[in-house]
C-alpha cells in the first residue's frame, strides 16, 4: 500500500463538498452519523483488533482511495479490495475495518474487503446448507469460496467413499453443510458427506419396502474388505461376496473394483430381521459351465493359464470361469514331482489333456505328462533280465536304494541285493548320488518296477523270485516259517 500524499484542510474540504453534492438528505444524515470509531480493544497478544467504521469515499489516487471517517478523520483503503467491475465512487459511503494509525502518513488503515468478509460470515449459521464452489484443493481437502467467503472441507466430509484425487471436484458447486464458522480465521469448514448421509438415510425406507430377490439394482461401491466389497444401493448397504464378483477367479476385490464405482448388481439374498443384503455381479452374465460338457470332454487338448499352485497340483484356467486341476501324479512320466512349483509356476501358459470331467461338481481333471511319450512303454524292451544298467542313487530307505535308470524310470536294488555279505542298511553299501552298476532282476511295466542287484550272477538268488529275492542256502535246513523280504519284495 502505497503511502497517501499530504493533503491541507483547503482541498480536503473542496473534494469532500463535491463527493456530497449529489447526496440526499438521509444520506448525508447517515453519512454525519457516522462517527470516528472508538479506540479498538487491544487482544492478549497486544495488536489491535479490527473495528467497524463507515466512511465516504472522498478520492481515488494511485493504489488508493480516501475515506473520510468523520469530521476531519480520514483513512485509506487499498484500492485491489473494490471489485474492479464495480469500482469505488466519488460520495459512496462504505462500511470498513480499521486496522490502525499509518505510522507513516497518520491516516486509519482501513479494509473494505475484510469487512465484506465479516458480513457474510454473519450470514452464515451452522447446520445451514449452502451451496460452494471449489477453487483448489491441498493435502487436508478442498478449497472453496462460500457467499464470498473463504471455505474448507476435509476430504473425510468430501463423499461418503474415499477419494485418492479430488480434481474431478474443480470448479464445481457442491451442496454443502456448515460444520464450523471460524469468524478469527475468516473461514468455514463445510460437509458435503453429511448432506449425502441424510439423503442416504431418506431413501433407505422406501428402498428396503421395495426390494426383491432377483432385482437388478444400480449401486456404488463403499468400502472394500478382503472377503468383498460393500455396496449401496440406494440408502441400503448390501454385500458383494468376492465369489459373486467373477465367474472367473478373485482373488481380492481391490484387484476388480475400486471405492467409489458405479456398477450394476443384482440381489441374491435378503435377510430383512439381521438386516442383511446379498449382491453378485457375476449372475447378471451367463454361467459358462453350462456349456462347457460340450467343450472339454475327456481326451481333447486344451491351453489353458495356471492361477494357483497347491500341494496336490495345479489349477489351470481354461476360459474365464471354468478351471480345471493338474494332480502333481499327472506332471511328468520323468520327473519326481514333489510340489507343482517345480514344473510350473502361476501365470505360464499350458496344454493339457482332459482325464476326466464332472459338470455337476464343477470339476475337470487335467494331465500334463499325457502329451508326452511314457518312457515305461518300452521299458521291458530296454531292460532285460541278466542284462548290465548304470544309473544314479537317488534315494535310500530301510529296504534298499532307489536308482533312476533314465528320466522317469527308476529301479530297486533290494537290501538283499546290495552285497553277498550281510547288510544291516542300504548306507552302509551306497550313498545318493553314487553311480552304480547293476543287473536286471526282473521288470513289471505294469506295476511299473525294475529289480535290480548289485551281487553277481549265480550267487544264489537263481530260481528266486524275480522281485530281488533273498537266496537261500541249499545247506541250510528248511525253515517252517518265512518272513517276507522289507519293502514287500517276497
Amino acid at each position: 500500500m502505497s503511502s497517501s500524499p499530504n493533503l491541507n484542510e483547503s482541498d480536503i474540504t473542496q473534494q469532500l463538498e463535491a463527493a456530497l453534492s449529489g447526496m440526499s438528505a438521509a444520506d448525508l444524515e447517515r453519512a454525519a452519523g457516522s462517527g470516528a470509531a472508538p479506540a479498538p480493544p487491544r487482544g492478549q497478544a497486544g495488536q489491535e483488533e479490527p473495528g467497524r467504521i463507515r466512511g465516504v469515499v472522498i478520492d481515488v489516487r494511485g493504489a488508493d482511495v480516501f475515506v473520510n471517517i468523520g469530521g476531519k478523520s480520514e483513512g485509506i483503503v487499498p484500492l485491489d479490495e473494490f471489485n474492479p467491475d464495480s469500482p469505488p465512487r466519488m460520495g459512496q459511503v462504505v462500511e470498513l475495518i480499521s486496522h490502525g494509525l499509518d505510522p507513516n502518513s497518520g491516516l486509519m488503515r482501513l479494509s473494505f474487503r475484510a469487512s465484506k468478509v465479516d458480513g457474510d460470515l454473519s450470514k452464515l449459521k451452522i447446520g445451514e446448507i449452502v451451496k460452494a464452489k471449489v477453487t483448489g484443493t491441498n493435502i487436508g481437502g478442498l478449497e472453496l469460496r462460500v457467499q464470498g467467503v473463504r471455505g474448507f472441507m476435509p476430504m473425510s466430509q468430501v463423499d461418503l467413499v474415499r477419494h485418492d484425487d479430488f480434481n474431478h471436484f474443480l470448479n464445481h458447486w457442491l451442496e454443502c453443510e456448515v460444520v464450523e464458522v471460524n469468524r478469527r480465521g475468516k473461514n468455514v469448514v463445510l460437509s458435503r458427506r453429511r448432506v449425502l448421509e441424510k439423503e442416504r438415510d431418506a431413501s433407505r425406507g422406501q428402498v428396503l419396502a421395495t426390494l426383491e430377490v432377483g432385482q437388478i439394482r444400480p449401486g456404488k461401491v463403499m468400502r472394500l474388505t478382503e472377503f468383498g466389497a460393500f455396496v449401496d444401493i440406494g440408502g441400503v448397504e448390501g454385500l458383494l461376496h468376492v465369489s459373486d464378483i467373477s465367474y472367473a477367479r478373485v482373488e481380492n476385490a481391490g484387484a476388480v473394483l475400486k471405492e467409489g464405482q458405479d456398477i450394476q448388481v443384482k440381489v441374491l439374498k435378503l435377510d430383512p430381521e439381521r438386516g442383511r443384503i446379498s449382491l453378485g455381479i457375476k449372475q447378471l452374465a451367463p454361467d459358462p459351465w453350462d456349456a462347457a460338457a460340450n467343450k472339454y470332454r475327456p481326451g481333447e487338448t486344451v491351453n489353458g493359464r495356471v492361477t494357483k499352485l497347491m500341494n496336490f497340483g495345479a489349477f489351470v484356467e481354461l476360459e474365464p470361469g471354468i478351471e480345471g486341476l493338474i494332480p502333481v501324479s499327472e506332471m511328468s512320466w520323468t520327473q519326481r514331482v514333489l510340489h507343482p512349483k517345480d514344473v510350473v509356476k502361476v501365470g505360464d501358459e499350458v496344454r493339457v489333456a482332459v482325464q476326466n470331467a464332472d459338470m455337476q461338481a464343477r470339476k475337470i481333471g487335467l494331465s500334463l505328462k499325457a502329451l508326452a511319450s511314457d518312457p515305461w512303454q518300452t521299458a521291458a524292451e530296454r531292460y532285460t533280465p541278466e542284462s548290465k544298467v548304470s544309473g544314479v542313487v537317488m534315494r535310500l530307505s530301510d529296504f534298499g536304494a532307489f536308482v533312476q535308470l533314465e528320466e522317469g524310470v527308476e529301479g530297486l536294488i533290494h537290501v538283499s541285493q546290495l552285497s553277498d555279505k550281510r547288510v544291516r542298511h542300504p548306507s552302509d553299501v551306497l550313498k545318493p548320488g553314487q553311480v552304480v552298476e547293476a543287473r536286471v532282476l526282473n521288470v513289471d511295466v505294469a506295476q511299473r518296477r525294475i529289480g535290480l542287484s548289485l551281487k553277481p550272477p549265480g550267487s544264489g538268488e537263481a530260481g528266486q523270485s524275480a522281485a530281488g529275492a533273498a537266496a537261500a542256502t541249499p545247506a541250510a535246513p528248511p525253515k517252517k516259517r518265512k518272513k517276507p523280504l522289507r519293502g514287500g519284495l517276497d
